[in-house]
């Protein structure tokens, strides 16, 4: 049977939908065929056989790895911190406090004396859902990790040549960049011998984080015992503690069990959120890119989102901007473009955007169906925002550059819909009818305790 309501979200009959109408081109040479031959129903729901196999010991030593700041520079952060169980893979923070920081969530502290934090991580935490699915082919908000074979080591990375070969998957590349991150993991240049093999090549640090490691006893036993291929601890190298954290990641947060997953079987929706869901996949156009079984086409937009924070600078910008995909594809017209993200479980992850600009998923809606008056309207303290009064002067400082506002504001590639309060309230049922029933009921969650001895936050 045809999906109809597919077809009339990509087409939007009658609506002028939110730009892209060079997508809705490319989408009408498939008209014909989409009518005869759509695609049924059970297309888009997500089963087990969408994921890799988990060697359960791995697992498990991937979410003591996860948890254990022995990863970082300094011993003072770990993956954990910013993606805890506590906010469901995220921090709830609009950009976290990283390396030098102590506490979880919106009550981490920035630290003091020497170990103060010097900036805020430039971008939201990314929430961890389905990550390890076979169709997620990209990653990070500009995407600068991918799926190839131009460095003949399987992925487009900003480690180039030098990223190791042997790893599992595109989750595990991923999981590896955050521990040569100056301001998340690594610490600052001189402090520790991670941040300072870095400053001479990235792949210099990872063989001194996989060294402090298999040293210790319990974590050597574990990587025999996990890995066939490991006979000894001295063999342990970077490529298995991401293969272990990609496992624990990959499996930890697969989540397919929503009331929506559900419909797709057969049993209706809660009327308001069925409301919604017929909004989403039609009038609404939110489908035109938050499609397919995990709510993404991994694509790329610009939504002309409050700018705040510190900004991913490149090394010639010259202030505290973000320019988003253009600062990895060099492309002009991928200025201000992030990666559209998944909605599974979208109601437990906020604040939303690329910045964590807008705290509900009511105002980011909003935001969508008018993005120039949104913007207008947004103040500074909508950001989840922890105070460090050293850094107040920055936060906001890019909205006093009018020019960078103006290209900003002129970078959009969705035009006005009118809701009704009503239409909004139904699309945010629909978008909590994402939530998995097991969300928040984790295979292994934080562990009490870590090999290294270290705390676990």
């Amino acid at each position: 049977m045809p999906r109809l309501h597919q077809i009339a979200g990509l087409f939007n009959f009658g609506e002028d939908w939110p730009g892209h109408q060079q997508k809705r081109k490319s989408n009408a040479k498939h008209l014909i065929f989409l009518l005869f031959f759509a695609t049924p129903l059970w297309a888009d729901r997500i089963t087990a056989d969408d994921f890799p196999a988990i060697n359960p010991d791995q697992a498990k030593l991937g979410q003591l790895l996860f948890y254990d700041k022995i990863l970082s520079g300094n011993r003072n952060i770990s993956c954990g911190t910013c993606h805890h169980h506590d906010h469901h893979g995220t921090d709830g923070l609009s950009l976290g406090i990283g390396e030098g920081g102590a506490g979880v969530g919106p009550d981490r502290a920035p630290g003091t004396g020497a170990d103060a934090i010097r900036k805020r991580i430039p971008r939201n935490a990314p929430a961890l859902w389905n990550l390890a699915h076979k169709d997620v082919r990209v990653m990070f908000h500009d995407g600068r990790l991918s799926i190839s074979d131009i460095y003949q080591n399987g992925f487009n990375s900003p480690a180039e040549e030098w990223l190791p070969q042997g790893l599992d998957n595109l989750l595990v590349a991923q999981a590896l960049f955050p521990l040569t991150a100056q301001f998340e993991m690594a610490g600052n240049s001189k402090e520790n011998d991670v941040a300072g093999a870095i400053h001479d090549r990235i792949d210099a640090a990872w063989p001194i984080i996989a060294k402090r490691v298999r040293v210790i006893p319990e974590y050597g036993d574990m990587f025999v015992a996990a890995f066939d291929h490991i006979d000894s601890p001295d063999q342990v190298a970077i490529v298995e503690v991401g293969n272990a954290l990609g496992a624990f990641i990959g499996s930890e947060w697969q989540s397919y069990d929503s009331p929506y997953d559900d419909w797709l079987t057969g049993t209706p929706l809660p009327d308001a959120a069925e409301r919604g869901r017929q909004l989403f996949f039609g009038r609404a156009g939110c489908a035109s890119c938050h499609s397919g079984p995990l709510f993404t086409d991994q694509d790329f937009y610009a939504l002309g989102l409050p700018a705040f924070g510190p900004g991913r600078t490149r090394r010639f910008d010259p202030y505290a901007r973000d320019v988003g995909r253009m600062g990895e594809s060099d492309a002009l017209e991928d200025a201000y473009r992030f990666r559209t993200p998944s909605l599974r479980n979208v109601a437990l992850t906020a604040p939303y955007g690329h910045n964590g600009a807008y705290p509900t998923l009511e105002s980011m809606i909003r935001h969508h169906a008018d993005p120039v008056g949104s913007r207008a309207a947004w103040r500074p303290e909508m950001a989840a925002l922890p105070d460090v009064p050293w850094l107040s002067e920055i936060d906001f400082v890019i909205q006093s550059d009018t020019r960078e506002m103006a290209r900003q504001s002129t970078a959009l590639d969705i035009t006005p819909i009118a809701l009704t309060d009503a239409e909004v309230d139904d699309l945010v049922a629909f978008l909590n009818a994402l939530t998995g029933k097991t969300a928040e009921a984790r295979p292994l969650g934080r562990p009490d305790s870590v090999p290294s001895g270290l705390p676990v936050d």
